[in-house]
């Protein structure tokens, strides 16, 4: 962890909703005049699309499944190294992994690749990941050690796979069948190195619908922000002044000490209320140990 070269990274699983985060802290970069290196997850995946494909086949023949959530389809070795280097020396590398036609046109590459790894920018006021393991911990990696603030963005499990499925269906062309048989796939993986993820995190938002999801396999539609609470969970509840967030948040209440209850459809600006004067804390002191 740095004062000097501050790291937040928001965590969470497919479709969990992590772009709403992104945007949160996108409006709080803006009001404090920050410019933050953003990360993308995805670009620490190990095999670019057509390789991917390859390896699942190649582990299904083998009676093994391989999927991006384990530490098998990652480099985490390189995430890590990222963190420990703009921590210590506020630098470091990336790449950028191309999901669409639009994003790899500029490099003359094909969706599915990796950009050639490029130094940082200099003079960012921090970094921020967004992805998959911005909390990830193996026998071999750490990379949590090195966040200074860890966001944790998952929905019970039923909603997520009610917005993985209608996603991937209506989004990319998938089957219901084919989208299953890649949840259950990821399983494995989920359970040993996603969800640990979740003890680890500063603040933890977690989006429970408030209509009946008991069979994600077969709902027609997501639940809307309005049919659904957030759980917002804080590690260190002593820092956090919950009754100014229950002022803030009409309808909001504590369901236990470190743990704070807000109707669905605030879920953002209760990120922003929670989120903004921490981040102004940590450049406040930030700025002290640079002078």
């Amino acid at each position: 962890m740095s004062t000097r070269y501050p790291i937040i990274a928001v965590t969470g699983s497919s479709g969990a909703g992590t772009s709403t985060v992104k945007a949160a802290f996108e409006h709080i970069f803006r009001r404090e005049g920050l410019k933050a290196e953003i990360v993308e997850g995805d670009s620490y995946h190990r095999y670019d699309r057509v390789t991917m494909k390859k390896k699942m086949e190649e582990y299904a023949s083998q009676g093994k499944t391989l999927s991006h959530f384990g530490p098998e389809a990652n480099v985490f070795d390189k995430l890590e190294e990222l963190f420990r280097t703009y921590s210590e020396t506020g630098s470091g590398e990336k790449r950028y992994y191309l999901h669409n036609d639009e994003e790899a046109k500029p490099y003359n590459q094909k969706p599915g690749e990796f950009t050639p790894w490029q130094k940082l920018e200099a003079g960012a006021d921090l970094l921020f990941y967004e992805g998959l393991h911005g909390g990830v911990v193996t026998d071999t990696v750490d990379v949590a050690r090195w966040v200074d603030l860890l966001i944790g963005v998952v929905p019970i499990v039923n909603l997520e796979w009610i917005q993985k499925i209608h996603r991937d269906t209506s989004a990319r062309g998938y089957s219901a069948a084919a989208v299953t048989d890649t949840i259950l796939r990821r399983m494995p993986d989920y359970v040993k190195t996603i969800t640990p993820q979740f003890s680890r995190t500063d603040i933890n938002f977690q989006r429970v619908p408030i209509v009946d999801t008991s069979n994600p396999f077969i709902a027609r539609d997501i639940p809307t922000p309005d049919e659904s609470f957030v759980i917002i969970r804080f590690r260190y509840p002593k820092k956090h002044d919950f009754p100014y967030y229950q002022q803030m948040l009409h309808g909001s209440w504590m369901s236990r000490y470190n743990t704070l209850v807000v109707p669905g459809g605030k879920m953002g600006m209760a990120m922003e209320i929670i989120i903004y004067p921490v981040i102004h804390d940590m450049m406040e002191k930030k700025r002290k140990a640079a002078a």
